[in-house]
């Protein structure tokens, strides 16, 4: 069978590759893939008669919540996830845990402040608020930072399961990065958003699925459930309760409630991916209860990630893998455990890298849908008549040239650090800027133009400025605090000539970073504290920035005096505590037996519009003088 001892592994010398696929693996893999491909081909036959880019890019507004919520989970829970958060707990412990609570408060923000102005709008691209909020300058300079900030995304989700593959299997890297491309670029041209949602729904089944097996297999080899939290305990990685205040410090309750939550905020409340599913929806209901469901499936995943990785810390304890040198770079320790323990169980290595490339499938398509929809809609229909036909095969177009550019972005992942911190570095360096102007335009009616351009700019310069000097001076290994890995347990020799002992570096502290190696004379004065500061933080910094900027400027042009469309901003009629202080006001009316003249014509004349209440109240009133 395929499964090797350590000491076999080490006569590898280099060589990171710790098995090889079995023909079942194959057949499990390609099944995936097949499955995804006749989804697209499946939508592209059932709607040959849609006749509108809306159809393609929008589903026709006529999805329903459950498929739209597990499309939700699916579409940012990628490849990252799969390879990297268990690696994260194995690394720095299972804090990022803690990420389930900013999850609640990310859809209760989305859900209440800009689920119900976008769906009111019914508009394609988030950024056809930004104009008639604004003005076109706006629209177009937050169309460009998505374009720039999804490219960039899609580069390191396309890389990270070709590097598990090619860890895995021996398979080419550049080979898997293009095929990753291909079948995620032939599905989304074919099928529009219809296929996008439903194969996501496949996907995150898969991913679930090669989680579960790896958890499975651990629990069985290691006694039980309670022998891996013990060993978790032990090792320092149940560091959830860190409420330490600083800011430095990587990992926190308060850097992951707190930042997180303004980092998924920015992902849900405002990236054209999320919000193009959401406003699919039939009814303004189905978006609602699509984003609470959608926070079941998150809650699973992030719970099925920190898991596996308390069990790829109570499987490697004693003996670490990538201190050892048996693998080139953290991210390819899941892969490793993967071969490990599963080798000798035909088909299930299969499943597990069929995980990781779901997640990269469901997310890759995801934003292909999403760039080809702001470019139709605020880069090409503005400037052109082209007939809705037209419109949709341009879509179709824009689909194939975005499934290209994000494989060609690829190769800029392939250059970048821990694939974790870089996927959010981008997230929050653009997405905070941007969720600072949408919150501008939403929340703040004074806010004008001029008070928006200049806090996106200034917002973006302070991101760009933290962002590029965390890259270029990281910080120092007390801040980012890498718990212990120990090579206790090795017994054999590197090839290279290093023999691994009990005796070798039993608590070895391991930083990971691409950046150079800087002395400490010649950090900068920023360096230690403005530089320093946690990843997590970029995207609030970004978002108030542009918040703080955008009012000061506003007022001092004039941003009193404006007159903003009431749809154009959050009413209190679009919040559900409005509903429910209402029903409360109607019981308590109710009972105490109180005329309710509303009640009285709702039996006369039908319902009345509870978002004119006060009018029907004063109608009435009106009446009865006149009957007097």
């Amino acid at each position: 069978m395929r499964k090797k001892t350590h000491s076999t592994m080490s006569e590898q010398g280099d060589s990171l590759v710790t098995g090889s696929f079995v023909t079942a693996d194959y057949v499990v893999f390609a099944l995936m893939l097949l499955v995804s491909a006749a989804v697209g081909v499946y939508f592209a036959w059932a709607d040959r008669g849609q006749r509108s880019s809306g159809d393609f890019l929008m589903g026709g507004r006529r999805l329903t919540a459950l498929p739209v919520s597990l499309s939700l989970t699916a579409s940012f829970m990628s490849a990252i996830t799969v390879l990297s958060n268990p690696v994260e707990v194995y690394r720095y412990g299972a804090s990022i845990g803690l990420y389930g609570l900013s999850y609640v408060m990310m859809v209760v923000v989305t859900s209440e402040v800009f689920l119900p102005v976008f769906y009111r709008l019914a508009v394609t691209s988030t950024y056809e608020y930004l104009e008639l909020r604004f003005n076109r300058a706006t629209r177009l300079l937050g169309t460009a930072l998505f374009i720039v900030q999804t490219i960039l995304y899609t580069g390191i989700v396309i890389y990270a399961p070709a590097l598990a593959l090619n860890h895995v299997t021996g398979m080419d890297l550049w080979g898997a990065v293009i095929s990753t491309g291909l079948v995620c670029t032939f599905y989304c041209t074919m099928g529009g958003l219809k296929a996008v949602v439903w194969t996501d729904v496949f996907q995150l089944g898969v991913m679930l699925g090669g989680f579960l097996s790896v958890i499975i297999r651990s629990v069985v080899l290691q006694g039980g459930v309670f022998p891996i939290i013990s060993d978790s305990e032990e090792g320092g990685r149940l560091n959830f309760w860190d409420f330490d205040t600083n800011p430095l410090k990587r990992h926190t309750f308060w850097t992951i409630t707190v930042g997180g939550t303004f980092v998924w905020v920015s992902i849900y409340g405002i990236n054209q991916a999320q919000v193009q599913r959401y406003i699919s929806c039939k009814s303004l209901t189905h978006a609602r209860v699509s984003l609470y469901i959608n926070l079941l499936g998150l809650w699973s995943i992030l719970l099925c990630s920190v898991f596996a990785g308390m069990c790829l810390y109570s499987v490697y304890k004693h003996c670490d893998p990538w201190t050892a040198g048996l693998v080139s770079a953290p991210d390819q320790l899941m892969p490793y455990l993967v071969m490990d323990i599963l080798g000798d169980y035909p088909g299930l290595p299969g499943l597990f890298v069929a995980a990781a490339y779901s997640g990269s499938l469901s997310t890759v398509s995801s934003s292909i849908n999403a760039l080809a929809a702001v470019t139709v809609e605020d880069l090409i229909k503005p400037h052109t008549h082209m007939s809705e036909k037209h419109l949709a095969w341009t879509s179709k177009g824009l689909s194939l040239a975005y499934g290209a550019l994000c494989i060609a972005m690829a190769g800029l992942a392939s250059l970048m650090g821990g694939i974790l911190q870089a996927a959010i570095s981008i997230f929050g360096i653009i997405g905070g800027p941007l969720l600072g102007l949408f919150a501008l335009g939403i929340l703040c009616p004074i806010a004008n133009s001029k008070g928006a351009l200049s806090g996106l700019v200034s917002g973006l310069v302070v991101s760009l400025w933290v962002g590029i000097g965390a890259q270029v001076y990281p910080p120092p290994p007390e801040l980012t605090r890498p718990l212990p890995l120990t090579t206790d347990g090795c017994n054999f020799t590197i090839t290279g000539g290093l023999n691994w002992t009990s005796t070798a570096l039993p608590t070895q502290l391991i930083p990971i970073t691409t950046a150079p190696a800087h002395n400490a004379d010649s950090r900068p004065v920023l360096a230690d504290n403005w530089y320093s500061l946690s990843y997590l933080y970029f995207s609030p910094i970004g978002t108030i920035t542009a918040v703080g900027v955008g009012l000061i400027v506003s007022l001092f042009t004039g941003g009193w005096q404006l007159k903003v469309e009431p749809r154009l901003t959050l009413m209190k009629e679009d919040t559900t505590l409005y509903y429910l202080i209402r029903c409360f006001k109607d019981r308590v009316m109710t009972r105490t037996g109180r005329l309710d003249l509303t009640k009285d014509r709702e039996k006369e004349f039908g319902n009345t519009n509870p978002a004119f209440c006060d009018v029907e109240l004063d109608l009435t009133r009106s009446s009865i003088s006149h009957m007097k």
